[in-house]
């Protein structure tokens, strides 16, 4: 058989493909009259304008007494929680604008406040939507107030501090891991998880009332946590610092604490197996 023919016969075959139609639009289609994808006209959101009072103080201005100051922003080009806010308000506003602030996760604690009356993190707290309701933003309550919304925390770290938040061992440390039971480590879930953010203690009555000798809810927590710890071995001790009428029997199990924990952790049951190991322990 000749080349000739072998062509023929090729060609013969390709024209009655089922996919030769096809093929042959494919390659007959003048690139002119290719499909294109139309860009259709964004579509222009209605802008939600929602405001944002917020509590100001400077101590570069002490004469000034403390004040709300409102600032409107639209939703539709902020991200949906208040730390969002709070960050757009300090870029394209008002850049005197002062707040803590560092993972944006809910792990470090640092944007800790009031909103809307509830201690809370700020970067946990979704934007109610609602344009005609203001969202009101405070410091922590009952605290000192550094600028705007930042409050100090240093009688709060002090009592961190003085319960010693670290193993405590007499024996000798082992020479490798210092190994613990999954029991044993089941008993800390709950406490470790703790972020010191003190939402539950500026939410206490009684630590309002007497910040400067009970140890607040939150303090207490983590005293608890390294009490039941089965590595440390000075469970006893710990509790016996706590033998006075203020550090740990101020608490009169109101509640607030676990209400307003952002984490969902339970201060008020660690407190109240605090009380019941030092009855236990006369």
């Amino acid at each position: 058989m000749s080349l000739a023919t072998i062509a023929r016969r090729s060609l013969l075959n390709a024209r009655q493909s089922p996919l030769a139609p096809l093929a042959a639009g494919i390659h007959s289609t003048p690139a002119a009259n290719l499909a294109t994808a139309t860009a259709e006209p964004a579509t222009h959101k209605q802008p939600i304008i929602k405001t944002f009072s917020i509590y100001r103080w400077s101590p570069d201005t002490p004469a000034e007494k403390p004040r709300l100051e409102n600032f409107k922003v639209d939703l539709n080009s902020c991200g949906p929680m208040v730390l969002d806010a709070l960050i757009k308000i300090k870029n394209e506003i008002d850049p005197t604008l002062t707040f803590r602030r560092s993972c944006r996760e809910g792990i470090c604690g640092s944007c800790s406040m009031n909103i809307n009356g509830l201690n809370t993190l700020a970067c946990l707290s979704r934007i109610e939507r609602n344009p005609s309701q203001k969202t009101k933003i405070y410091p922590l309550p009952h605290t000192f107030v550094v600028k705007d919304l930042v409050p100090d925390l240093t009688q709060l770290y002090k009592q961190y501090k003085s319960i010693e938040p670290y193993l405590k061992q007499r024996t000798p440390a082992p020479e490798r891991e210092n190994l613990q039971s999954i029991a044993d480590r089941k008993k800390l879930d709950g406490l470790y998880e703790c972020i010191l953010c003190f939402c539950c203690s500026t939410s206490c009555p009684s630590y309002w009332w007497n910040s400067d000798k009970y140890l607040g809810p939150a303090v207490l927590m983590q005293a608890y946590r390294w009490m039941i710890d089965s590595r440390d071995q000075f469970g006893h001790e710990r509790r016996a610092a706590l033998q006075d009428p203020f550090s740990v029997y101020r608490c009169h199990t109101i509640m607030n604490c676990s209400r307003t924990c952002p984490k969902g952790l339970n201060p008020g049951l660690a407190i109240a197996e605090i009380k019941k190991q030092m009855a236990l322990e006369g």
